[in-house]
């Protein structure tokens, strides 16, 4: 389950704290892909427009219209009642390295190709 991003280019930022902590995690194969064309920059010099962990984004799915407002995080923070989802979670996945504008087609589990666009990301305050 690869990536296509359909606006910019094929690369992805990651903040070298989050690298750190995701790379345990390279057991689920949509991250294990990221995480391999990753470029991992100092957290300190991180774009705030780009979607890490804890960043708060609005994104909308092109297919349903839908539009929503989460927080991505790492599995044990996972809480969907409180807009927090995991980066294991095809949408998490999904997000993870996207810039503010940018579109992505995604294969989700029931089976339908989505698109999502990212509209707004905010940057973990921390």
């Amino acid at each position: 389950m690869n990536k296509v991003i359909l606006m910019r280019n094929e690369e992805l930022l990651i903040a070298d704290l989050d690298y750190a902590r995701l790379a345990h995690l390279v057991a689920h194969k949509a991250l294990a892909g990221e995480l391999s064309r990753a470029i991992v920059i100092p957290a300190a010099r991180m774009p705030d427009n780009v979607v890490r962990m804890h960043s708060r984004v609005t994104y909308v799915d092109e297919r349903s219209g839908e539009r929503r407002e989460v927080e991505l995080v790492f599995p044990d923070e996972a809480d969907l009642t409180r807009g927090k989802v995991s980066v294991l979670a095809p949408v998490g996945s999904a997000l993870l390295g996207l810039e503010e504008g940018q579109t992505i087609e995604w294969p989700f589990p029931d089976g339908h190709l989505r698109r999502l666009r990212v509209e707004r990301t905010v940057a973990p305050t921390v």
